[in-house]
């Protein structure tokens, strides 16, 4: 790497520019390119771009126009579709966080409960699965058998929403 640059480099890039390198240039620029180490990596560097381009432009284009215009087409849709999907993801997003929430506030009421769960399962139970909980005679003070069905459907209404929600986008 250079620190400093050469006296003649904007000589060099500006020959370069206007296509004046090597035949409309001073003699003196000429052999300063081939003394200067700096000066030659840049007349090289230049050329090479410049005929990389111009051979980039010479060739055709690949593939048909018709078949541009698809891939552009699609390339449209699908940034449109993410467009519209976005707040239907951030809404299932939301949804689920609620649900959550919801789910964490009922087991944080009934956590008091403790081993009343295990006393309302007896109850439901024959007593000879269950021998150890049969034993305790606690009354629930709300009906667990509506409990189950209770936390299905709202399992299964969420997850048709949810469902719906996403077939529609």
């Amino acid at each position: 790497m250079i620190l400093r640059s050469c006296s003649f480099e904007k000589e060099v890039q500006q020959a370069l520019k206007d296509g004046h390198w090597p035949q409309g240039c001073a003699p003196e620029l000429r052999a300063h390119v081939e003394s200067c180490r700096g000066c030659s990596d840049l007349v090289l560097v230049t050329q090479t771009f410049c005929q990389a381009r111009t051979e980039s432009l010479a060739e055709p284009l690949s593939g048909s126009p018709s078949l541009l215009w698809w891939r552009a087409q699609l390339r449209r849709r699908y940034s449109a579709t993410e467009t519209v999907t976005r707040p239907v993801t951030i809404a299932q997003a939301f949804a689920l966080a609620i649900n959550l929430v919801v789910a964490g506030i009922f087991i944080a009421g009934n956590y008091h409960h403790g081993l009343r769960w295990a006393t309302l399962w007896s109850e439901l139970m024959p007593r000879r699965i269950l021998p150890l909980l049969s034993s305790t005679s606690v009354k629930p003070d709300w009906n667990p058998v509506l409990l189950i069905p209770t936390l299905g459907a709202l399992a299964v209404l969420s997850g048709l929403l949810l469902y719906i929600a996403s077939e529609k986008s």
